[in-house]
């Protein structure tokens, strides 16, 4: 999932970070604000639903 997205988004990538974590669990966080989290929902996600967050998190990004 992380290759896909790293390609897709990488024009608005200045940084990513992955953080090992036990049980599976996984947050994305974009700019500091969460927008998906396996711990709060309780359930895995696929690449689709991620991609549709982080370009929703894109867009309403400032224009530069």
């Amino acid at each position: 999932m992380t290759d896909t997205l790293l390609k897709e988004f990488e024009p608005y990538i200045a940084s990513w970070t992955l953080i090992p974590s036990d049980g599976g669990r996984y947050e994305v966080v974009v700019n500091g604000d969460l927008v998906y989290s396996k711990l709060a929902t309780g359930r895995h996600t696929d690449v689709d639903e991620i991609r549709a967050l982080l370009q929703q998190a894109v867009d309403a990004l400032p224009a530069s």
